[in-house]
């Protein structure tokens, strides 16, 4: 099978089973991806089909950036997704769980940026991102993985698969956020009111700068710039939390505040 062909095969059966909200099953072996390259080729062809219902790329995720959510799917270094248009909300926001398979939260810091990160100026570091962060907000991400088995994951496939980003819900921004001890502040997440997970900023590559750099060389290496008003999640410092009608959620992180959000 051509190689174009097995890509396109592989972004059309996602699509499919997104839109027939089907139970997650592995990329079949015939054109599943076989290494990072070809899971971003998926994800890029995936993208295109989704897009005129999605609306444009206004961000990414950043996944698995810290320990324990490389430990929670098995797969030891982070990888990008995208986020789209009709996927951004504020708090409070509430979600219809109903329009989910099985419906996750993640707790994360987000940023906006002032500026692009062109793909020819790589590579970057944390002190050149953090030049063109307009905002910082704390964030939750939604995940949605349609019930997939853990037990049983190629992960490769859940990089093809956007990183299973279903949006995000964001905070309040700071613009004067440059004095904040982003590695140090601490988060917590509870669920109707009980506490369920906690981290820290330095839970995301040490930093959630050091994060966006990572994004912003990781698209570069494929020709991909990061733009201005892009909002960047730079990973969960809390394992993703699945949602159930009724549930009602906050994250609340020292000096960044607080996000909210409620399941119909």
């Amino acid at each position: 099978m051509a190689g174009d062909d097995r890509i396109q095969q592989a972004a059309q059966f996602l699509f499919d089973g997104h839109r027939a909200r089907a139970k997650y099953e592995p990329i079949p072996d015939e054109f599943a991806p076989r290494d990072e390259k070809e899971a971003y080729e998926i994800q890029s062809a995936f993208h295109k089909l989704i897009i005129p219902e999605r609306g444009a790329v206004v961000g990414y995720k950043i996944a698995l950036t810290s320990a324990v959510m490389q430990k929670m799917v098995g797969f030891d270094h982070p990888c990008s997704g995208a986020v789209f248009a009709s996927g951004v909300h504020h708090t409070p926001f509430t979600i219809n769980r109903s329009d989910y398979v099985r419906l996750g939260a993640e707790c994360e810091i987000a940023v906006q940026l002032n500026s692009d990160l062109p793909a020819s100026e790589a590579p970057y570091t944390r002190d050149s991102v953090a030049k063109v962060v307009d905002a910082v907000m704390p964030a939750f991400e939604l995940i949605e993985d349609r019930g997939a088995d853990y037990s049983d994951l190629s992960f490769l496939g859940v990089m093809a698969d956007n990183a299973w980003n279903a949006g995000l819900v964001l905070g309040q921004p700071i613009i004067e956020w440059q004095d904040i001890d982003l590695e140090s502040a601490a988060g917590e997440m509870v669920i109707n009111g009980e506490p369920v997970g906690g981290g820290k900023g330095g839970d995301a590559l040490g930093h959630p700068l050091e994060a966006l750099a990572w994004l912003a060389n990781s698209l570069a290496e494929r020709g991909q710039s990061l733009k201005r008003d892009m909002i960047v999640m730079t990973g969960s410092i809390v394992s993703t939390k699945f949602l159930d009608q009724g549930d009602e959620v906050s994250f609340d992180i020292d000096t960044l505040g607080e996000v909210w959000l409620t399941v119909d």
